[in-house]
């Protein structure tokens, strides 16, 4: 693979980024990478691990001469990184990001872009329950899909060369406009993970079943539970304070759809709740023809060959 970008800016170090720059060393996709972390440890740690070439304690000083930045903090703090980062940024560069939601971060970063910057908004839907810059791993966008957000007259050559980039780190890439991703991964992603938390809440606040049981006794589905409400709790409150409207339309639908699975039980509606399983079966066994998951019993996650758990 050749040098894509000569000089990638990492503002914020934890799995994407350190992921992003594993990815670009293994693939020689960048010259020279830089990065900025908020804490002095997490800058010490990306130094020691060889993931930057160089760290700052700002992120106007790791953006300097980049001609690609890439925004991996959470998106509530999107808005303030874009506006030191602005003065700052080289003309002709690009300015992308890989938060969950993308029309809140449209509205927090393109007012602080200059003009002669190209700001492409992205979405790597990748992931494990761990942060830090310890947690990445080279494979972690391999065949996975990262949506594109291009805004109103971005330019074709920009995001071309963008698209090209992420391919590089083995990812499929797709565009779509902000507000029907921002619905799409309501119903794939957000909702989900808020369910998850949830459901692990309910178990904690179940007095009947001790938490030694809990744990103990946890079978597939409340480990799979278990596992995704391990995220990091400050990425998806912004998420669900950011997705506010699509977040709300979907639970909506979901509770609709548990009020009628109440019913079936209830009644004892064997044909509704069969032809249900049958038809949401379905929907996974299109997610790994797919190829975005396996059918292995632990769900594709082997911690020792892949790190995706």
């Amino acid at each position: 693979m050749t040098v894509i970008y000569k000089k990638v800016a990492l503002i914020g170090l934890g799995l994407i980024a350190s992921s992003m720059a594993h990815a670009m060393r293994t693939k020689g996709l960048a010259a020279e990478i830089t990065g900025h972390a908020k804490s002095a440890e997490t800058r010490a740690t990306a130094l020691d691990i060889g993931l930057c070439d160089s760290v700052f304690a700002t992120a106007a000083e790791a953006v300097a001469g980049a001609d690609l930045v890439v925004l991996a903090v959470p998106v509530g703090a999107m808005g303030a990184i874009a506006a030191e980062i602005g003065p700052h940024l080289a003309p002709g560069a690009t300015v992308t990001d890989v938060g969950s939601v993308k029309q809140a971060v449209i509205d927090a970063v393109a007012p602080h872009v200059p003009e002669g910057v190209h700001f492409i908004p992205g979405h790597p839907i990748a992931g494990t329950e761990h942060s830090g810059p310890r947690s990445g791993f080279a494979t972690l966008f391999v065949n996975r899909w990262w949506l594109l957000t291009p805004v109103p007259g971005s330019d074709p050559e920009a995001t071309r060369r963008l698209r090209l980039f992420c391919e590089g780190m083995g990812a499929k890439v797709d565009e779509m406009d902000a507000p029907h991703h921002d619905l799409v991964l309501a119903v794939t992603s957000h909702t989900p993970h808020l369910i998850a938390y949830t459901m692990v809440g309910v178990a904690d606040d179940l007095r009947r079943v001790t938490d030694s049981e809990v744990i103990q006794y946890s079978a597939a589905g409340f480990r799979d539970f278990t596992r995704i409400a391990a995220s990091d709790p400050t990425m998806w409150r912004d998420v669900f304070l950011t997705n506010k409207e699509a977040t709300l339309d979907i639970l909506g639908r979901f509770t609709e759809e548990l009020f009628a699975l109440q019913r079936a039980i209830r009644l004892g509606d064997g044909d509704h709740l069969h032809a249900y399983f049958t038809r949401t079966r379905a929907i996974r066994r299109g997610i790994i023809e797919a190829g975005q998951d396996t059918a292995a019993p632990d769900f594709g996650r082997v911690a020792a060959s892949s790190g995706d758990k």
